[in-house]
């Protein structure tokens, strides 16, 4: 079988149009023909339905069918090319969000450093978000992840390393930094957020919490960058939601614990595709993860 007859099948199954899909791979309209003719003469069975008089085309139920197994051997095939060019830099791509890779994955540090295992590691720094999708697409192997339960992903194996609670950040001036035992989030109404974007997993935890209380808390400015967030804090621009973990990401802010008996923990796990085979130093990584 014909890796290239099965990309031209599985972008025919989604466009629905041989020319489109011949333009796609800089190729003859006659070459998707004859590999789509293969794979039905292999199969025995028709792929698609051709409808001459309207120029429609269609999948019979085995092409849709057999366009979810052409999917999966697409994505692994991808996978083993990212793969094996990791293993020809000798390196491992590491997920890291900037949270995580800031205050608790020093303490890990020692340990790697004393394995040789520091210099191994290619670290990828984006949100935990981000970083599960790229775990999930090869382009990192291993990860640490922040979520707000323990992960349950078919593909993935995770271990939770540490939990803990979330918290809010404010400025010395703001008058919620006197409750230092600690907030409800209903006692927000009325105050401005800085937030974090979309591919933090605090963004998730935020509207979860948000709901609980009954609140739409106003949100001025989101950042990617977390010291930004504790430095507009700093300057009473807003408050913010944060983990504990970064309780004390700026000594110009105060950290308040929330005291709502429901709320969200942040979760941290050990995550690598269940296909990933452990081996040698990767092996010894994934064991110093916790």
């Amino acid at each position: 079988m014909n890796i290239k007859d099965l990309k031209y099948f599985h972008q025919l199954a989604s466009h629905q149009n041989f020319s489109q899909v011949a333009d796609f791979f800089h190729v003859s309209q006659p070459t998707i023909t004859m590999a789509i003719k293969r794979l039905e003469e292999e199969y025995g069975v028709p792929l698609l339905i051709r409808n001459r008089s309207h120029q429609a085309l269609e999948l019979t139920s085995f092409g849709r069918q057999f366009d979810r197994h052409v999917a999966t051997v697409l994505h692994e095939l991808n996978l083993a090319s990212k793969e094996a060019q990791y293993e020809r830099q000798e390196q491992v791509r590491f997920g890291l969000p900037p949270i995580i890779g800031s205050y608790y994955f020093p303490s890990l540090v020692p340990q790697l450093l004393q394995r040789h295992l520091l210099t191994r590691m290619k670290i990828v720094e984006q949100g935990s978000n981000e970083v599960l999708r790229q775990l999930q697409h090869g382009d990192v192997e291993l990860a640490l992840l922040g979520s707000l339960a323990p992960l349950s992903y078919q593909r993935l194996v995770s271990s939770t390393i540490a939990t803990m609670p979330f918290g809010i950040l404010v400025s010395p001036k703001n008058p919620l930094a006197q409750k230092r035992q600690g907030v409800y989030f209903k006692d927000l109404a009325g105050q401005s957020f800085i937030g974090l974007n979309e591919r933090f997993i605090h963004n998730q935890a935020f509207h979860q919490v948000s709901r609980a209380s009954h609140l739409r808390p106003q949100v001025i400015y989101r950042t990617a960058d977390v010291h930004v967030l504790a430095a507009l804090v700093a300057e009473n621009i807003g408050i913010a939601f944060l983990t504990s973990l970064a309780a004390h990401i700026n000594p110009d802010v105060v950290f308040l614990p929330l005291l709502d008996e429901q709320q969200p923990l942040f979760y941290i796990s050990k995550v690598r595709r269940r296909s990933t085979v452990l081996e040698g130093y990767k092996q010894e990584l994934w064991n110093q993860l916790g």
